[in-house]
This record gives structure tokens, C-alpha cells and sequence, in this order.
């Protein structure tokens, strides 16, 4: 018997169907422990070293990509296509990027994804693999429109509301499995108390550890309700901090107390919710291990809290490994086997895959290693692809694309739950709601971030257009985040004759020109409305506007449901997730968690 047709007598895994809608039979029943161990008794060395791999690839097409990403594959993994990454080094993952051409529509993303199946089992050990993505919703998402978007992390957490939560991570889990991703780097349960955090802020559900622990509670039996399993990040906790983990190493000085009281809470409900994966965070924690390792390579963090402690024995997966954190103390070749030594099992995307790998299964052949603590993990990770049903039916089709994403009822759910989410934190003399018939003229200047998730924006053009389908007439004019003195008089000069602007601000600082802005366009006498499009805090940074709604995301869902909340189609119910303390005393708050107006 070869080794395929004994791997495929184990998990029921057939020869891989040459077309989307040729499936196997359904997912069935996972299987058991036993024949998962058959099967992996069965596999090579190099086979389980590539299972604990999670990696990228350039291309649309698992076989057939542009000539660019062919190019880009060479360079980087020195592969052509993701058919010869899973050929050469049998990783047991891919990750998409909308970067890296995988996420162009989905039908592509669901013919993307069966090629790499179909190339998993075309392995002497045929293995289903697991693809994954970062589809938080908010301002992090790689599967864009048509793909229904919804509101991000802090709106959810604004909205207050278990059910939407859920829902949102329902119909977005649904909506990824159909078209054949079935890990999803969600939700983030990191709590955020530092206003200038600057990788995690609105992606965090709020600051009150309680309230995010709920939501992320919501949201993993939403996804997996949905059909994917979903991950908790980041690990041990990532919401205090000041320096970007992506350019730098954080360090986290919470005493163990102050971890046990303000971050652990979200991760204890992740793991008693069924939390199928938890990322780790690439920062030191020197209260919960005093060699200051990052979080990802550390075993007192990894094995002896999150797995002894916390009781969790599911996928513990790092965050991206070409990441400056994790890179900071230690070489490439080390990072891999010391996060394997910690407690992980998903090593993913490694900067150079070539250097990782062979420092994995070298790590094995001189000991440092043993074949017995990768078994470990690969089990793991094949009791996850087996639940998800991916040994039995590991393809979509192209009727599961049609029938799921972007529905007209999933489309409409974003919408009521965006409408829920909107906050209004200022409303003098009870400004708000404006009719088209008294401020019939609206002109909409303000920063114009590139889009998050691959909605149309840019913002500006996005509220104006939503004004103008609510009857107003409406003037879009981009400004920037950064406004010069000459775009400054362009916006004062356009407000002129005009009965309303509506003003989108983007991550205020103390000397941000976009505070200038503001502050001439109130001098007017044009009644000005201000719309924080990501960050709540920049209500702390400006005066004079008669009215200010917090977004949390500049995504057109949010900002179409922000329009109907101005012209009250809608009523604000958002509620404060964080604290907003006065820009020149942060010991102030001047709008405390759990604030916001309404109309009634």
C-alpha cells in the first residue's frame, strides 16, 4: 500500500477532486485521536516539520499566478506557486493577504482555496491544510466588498449588544468558510487602556476588562457557530502598550495582579467559550517572566500560564514571525525553535521559511528538539482540521459563494448593527439630528485614510454620497490627516454659502493641523458637525463644532450608518467602550466609559 492510499484509509481523505463544486462527502464526525495518530505515525520528518507552518504566498491562483507574484514567490520562498510551497516544504498553513493578490473576489478566493487543497492531498501523505486570515472587521480585514463588512472590535463594544456581536461573527465566519477559509485571526481580546496605543486601540472591544471578556465570549461561539475557528490575540495581552510590536518589542509593566485583574479576563472567557486558537503577542512581561523573552518565546507565559494555569490545550498559534518583536533578541534561526520550546504549535509566517524550517528539523535531528514534542503540536493542529471537517470535505464551491457572501440579509444585518453602534458625544442645544430641508447644502471635508477592508471610501466621498441619497446636496472635499495652510483656505473658502460641513477627523495629536481645521471652520459661522472616523479620543481636541459622532472605523458601513444617525434615520445608541480624558490632563476624564447621547 503507498503511503497516500494508507493516509487516505485512515482519514477517509479520496483522491482530490479537479473542479470546486467535485466535493467529497460531508464533513461527518470528527475523527478520533486514534486514527489521527495513525495518521501521523505515518509521516516523514519534513512532512511534520511543515505542519507546524503557517505561511504566505503571492498569487490568485494556487497553480496559475501572475507573473509578478511568481516573481515575488522566488524572491521571498523561493517557490513559483502555493502548489510548489506545499509541494517542497508540506506546510500545514496558508495565510491570506490582500497584499499578496489572494483576495481579489470571492469566487477567486474560493477557487484559490481549493487549488491549495487539491495540492495538500496530491501529497505522499495527503493533508488538508488550513487557511487562514485576519478578518477582525474594524480597520483590519483582507477579504473585501463584495464580502459583507462589519463593524470593528470597539464599535461592537460601543453597541454593548451580545446578540449583534455574535451575529456579526456569525455571518462573517459563514462568509469565509464558504469560500474555504476556515481560521480566522479573531476576535482580539486585548483590553485597551492606553489611549495612544498604536496597534491595537479600536481593534480592542473597550477598556473594562469585563465587557471585552463578554464580547470576545460572543464572538468565538459566533465564528464558530459561522463554520471557522476562531483566535483570540494577543497573548498574554496587548492593550497597554506604547511601541508597535510590528517595529519594535513592548514591554507590558502590569504587576501579576494587575495582569490576573485587567487582562486575563478575555482570555479566561475565550477558553471557557471553546476558543478553538490563541495568538501569542511578540512583547515582555517581566512581572510574568523575569528573563524579559517576548511573550511568543516564552514558557513560563505560554506553558505555564496559558497551558497550566489557564487549562487551555488548543492551538496556540504566534503572531507573525517577521515581525520586529519577536526578531528584537534573537536571530531567525532561533525563533522558530525556541517559540516551539515555549509551548507553540503554529509557527506562522516566518520571514524567510527556508531558515525556519531547517532550523525546526535540525533542531529535531541534534536533539534540542524531539520528534515527540512536534507530535505534540501536530496533533493539535490536525484535531482542529479534523473538526472543522476538513478531512472529509476540505473544498467549496462556487453555489456556496453564490448562496452566502454578501447577501442581501447579511448586508442589511451589517447596516441595523453599524446604525447601533454610531456614538454621539456632543450635541449642543440638541444640534442634531439636521433635516435636509434646514441645512440642505452639507460640505464634507476631513482626512482621507486609505480604505481598511477594501470598501470604495475614501471617507469623504463616502459621506457625501450617503448625504446625497438621503436628499441633501452635498460637496466632497479631501483635506488629509496632515492639512496644509493652502488646503486649509481651499475648505474655508468652499464652506462659504453653505449651511452645514461635516468634518471627518483622523487620530487628533496636540499638533495636528487637522485641529486648525476645525477651528476655522467653526470661525465660519457655517455650523460645523466633527465625525471621529477611527479613534473616540479626538473628541478631547476640539472645540467649537455643535456636534461630534465617534465611528470607531472609517469602513462605509460604519460611515453610512453615522449619516443616518446625523440626519436621524437613525437614533445614536453607542456607548462609550473607553474613556476620553482631557488631551491637557489625562488624569480627567471628560467623557467616562458607558457615555453617550441619544435623541429620546
Amino acid at each position: 500500500m503507498t503511503a497516500a492510499a494508507a493516509a487516505a484509509a485512515v482519514t477517509g481523505v479520496t483522491v482530490p477532486a479537479a473542479h470546486a463544486d467535485e466535493q467529497p462527502a460531508s464533513a461527518g464526525l470528527p475523527l478520533s485521536d486514534d486514527r489521527l495518530r495513525a495518521l501521523l505515525s505515518g509521516m516523514s520528518l519534513e512532512e511534520k516539520v511543515g505542519q507546524l507552518f503557517v505561511m504566505r504566498v503571492y498569487g490568485h491562483s494556487a497553480t496559475a499566478p501572475d507573473q509578478a507574484d511568481i516573481d515575488a514567490n522566488l524572491k521571498e520562498i523561493g517557490v513559483r506557486t502555493a502548489a510548489e510551497l506545499i509541494e517542497r516544504y508540506h506546510v500545514g498553513g496558508i495565510i491570506y493577504f490582500a497584499w499578496a493578490h489572494n483576495t481579489r473576489d470571492p469566487h477567486q478566493i474560493a477557487d484559490l482555496s481549493n487549488g491549495i487543497q487539491r495540492a495538500g492531498l496530491a501529497q505522499a501523505t495527503p493533508l488538508p491544510l488550513l487557511i487562514s486570515t485576519d478578518q477582525e472587521h474594524g480597520v483590519v480585514c483582507r477579504v473585501g466588498a463584495p464580502a459583507t463588512l462589519m463593524p470593528g472590535a470597539m464599535a461592537l463594544g460601543a453597541g454593548g449588544s451580545h446578540a449583534d456581536a455574535r451575529k456579526a461573527a456569525q455571518i462573517a465566519g459563514a462568509e469565509l468558510a464558504a469560500v474555504g477559509i476556515r481560521q480566522n485571526y479573531a476576535p482580539v481580546a486585548d483590553v485597551n487602556v492606553n489611549p495612544a496605543n498604536p496597534v491595537i486601540g479600536v481593534r480592542s472591544f473597550g477598556a473594562d476588562p469585563e465587557a471585552v471578556a463578554a464580547m470576545v465570549s460572543a464572538q468565538v461561539k459566533g465564528y464558530q457557530q459561522g463554520g471557522v475557528a476562531a483566535t483570540s490575540k494577543h497573548f498574554p495581552g496587548h492593550g497597554d502598550t506604547a511601541t508597535d510590536s510590528h517595529y519594535g518589542l513592548p514591554t507590558i509593566t502590569h504587576t501579576r495582579e494587575q495582569w490576573t485583574a485587567l487582562d486575563a479576563p478575555p482570555f479566561r472567557a475565550a477558553i471557557a467559550a471553546g476558543i478553538d486558537s490563541i495568538m501569542t503577542a511578540h512583547i515582555v512581561v517581566p512581572a510574568l517572566d523575569p528573563s524579559e523573552d517576548p511573550a511568543t518565546l516564552s514558557r513560563p507565559i505560554l506553558t505555564g500560564i496559558l497551558r497550566e494555569q489557564l487549562g487551555y490545550d488548543g492551538v496556540v498559534v504566534t503572531d507573525a514571525l517577521g515581525m520586529e518583536g519577536v526578531r528584537t533578541k534573537y536571530g531567525d534561526e532561533r525563533v522558530p525553535v525556541l517559540a516551539l520550546k515555549a509551548g507553540v504549535d503554529q509557527l506562522l509566517n516566518p520571514p524567510d521559511l527556508s531558515i525556519a524550517w531547517n532550523a525546526v528539523l535540525q533542531a529535531v535531528k541534534n536533539g534540542e528538539l524531539t520528534e515527540a514534542r512536534l507530535d505534540e503540536s501536530i496533533l493539535r493542529i490536525l484535531r482542529l482540521k479534523s473538526k472543522l471537517g476538513l478531512f472529509k470535505d476540505p473544498y467549496v464551491s462556487d453555489a456556496d459563494v453564490d448562496r452566502t457572501v454578501g447577501t442581501a440579509a447579511h448586508l442589511a444585518h451589517a447596516d441595523r448593527i453599524a446604525e447601533r453602534t454610531t456614538t454621539l458625544l456632543v450635541n449642543e442645544g440638541g444640534f442634531l439630528p439636521v433635516s435636509r430641508l434646514s441645512h440642505p447644502r452639507v460640505l464634507v471635508v476631513g482626512a482621507d485614510p486609505a480604505s481598511p477592508s477594501g470598501t470604495t471610501g475614501p471617507p469623504t466621498t463616502t459621506l457625501a454620497g450617503a448625504l446625497t441619497g438621503l436628499g441633501f446636496t452635498a460637496t466632497a472635499l479631501s483635506t488629509g490627516t496632515a492639512p496644509t495652510a493652502a488646503k486649509i483656505e481651499e475648505a474655508v473658502a468652499a464652506a462659504a454659502g453653505q449651511d452645514l460641513v461635516v468634518a471627518g477627523t483622523y487620530n487628533l495629536t496636540a499638533t495636528s493641523t487637522q485641529r486648525t481645521l476645525i477651528a476655522r471652520l467653526v470661525a465660519t459661522g457655517v455650523p460645523v458637525v466633527t465625525i471621529a472616523i477611527r479613534n473616540p479620543y479626538d473628541v478631547a481636541r476640539t472645540t467649537g463644532q455643535r456636534a461630534t459622532l465617534a465611528t470607531y472605523s472609517w469602513t462605509d458601513v460604519e460611515l453610512r450608518a453615522a449619516v443616518r444617525v446625523l440626519a436621524g434615520q437613525a437614533d445614536p445608541q453607542g456607548r462609550l467602550p473607553v474613556p476620553v480624558q482631557d488631551a491637557a490632563d489625562p488624569a480627567k476624564v471628560l467623557y467616562p466609559v458607558g457615555y453617550g447621547l441619544s435623541y429620546r
